[in-house]
């Protein structure tokens, strides 16, 4: 089964506490329901923190982290990544936006990152190894929190207008689709970590839900 109903710490915000690309996945507090992504797993703190799926962004060329990490997470990172295949790359953002998990939405195809990270772009580049493009989503800076993304495909929040979508689809190269997730929620992300193989979902979302976004992820053929 590719896709599992959970909750992390009583918290069907599955999202903030993890992230997943098609080379690794990390997360707070290791499931077994980790074994969908059919990946390595490492389990960190981000910050001192558990919200790992807020501040950390990447795809299966490289990991973005904020300059709040502290030195033992950065290197268990480091050792773990390496671990796994050496070419990733991993990058500590100089910047005081640290919430990179809101402000970017990537595969390995294409990334946009927020306006907040402009200054950033080059270096933002350098480590996913992507074409990255700047700039909004429903005219806002969160691009990260409004979608989710793998490399067969992405969803999109509910209220965006054409325009938005077809931006989207352009610079991640993949279809996709509009939809919500925990019963009605708008910030797509904090409810689905995903990657190629598989997903977790946040346990009150229903089933008209995961219906339209295991499609728009690529895991049904319409």
């Amino acid at each position: 089964m590719h896709i599992a109903k959970i909750k992390i710490d009583s918290n069907p915000n599955v999202g903030l506490y993890g992230i997943a690309t098609d080379k690794y996945m990390i997360i707070s507090k290791k499931t077994k329901d980790s074994e969908v992504f059919k990946t390595d797993v490492i389990e960190t703190t981000i910050a001192s923190t558990k919200y790992v799926g807020i501040f950390l962004a990447g795809n299966s060329n490289g990991l973005l982290v904020p300059n709040t990490i502290e030195n033992h997470e950065f290197e268990k990172l480091k050792n773990n990544l390496a671990k796994i295949d050496k070419n990733i790359t991993l990058t500590k953002l100089e910047t005081k936006y640290t919430a990179l998990g809101n402000l970017i939405l990537t595969n390995d195809k294409g990334c946009i990152i927020s306006e907040k990270l402009e200054k950033n772009k080059k270096e933002i580049e350098d480590t996913l190894k992507v074409p990255v493009t700047v700039g909004t989503i429903l005219n806002n800076d969160i691009v990260g929190a409004l979608a989710i993304t793998t490399n067969k495909g992405f969803l999109l929040n509910m209220d965006v207008e054409k325009e938005d979508f077809e931006f989207v689809k352009d610079c991640l190269k993949v279809e996709g689709d509009i939809g919500s997730v925990n019963f009605g929620g708008s910030f797509i992300k904090s409810g689905i970590i995903a990657n190629s193989n598989g997903l977790l979902i946040g346990e009150l979302t229903t089933g008209p839900e995961i219906s339209r976004i295991d499609e728009a992820l690529g895991f049904i053929n319409a």
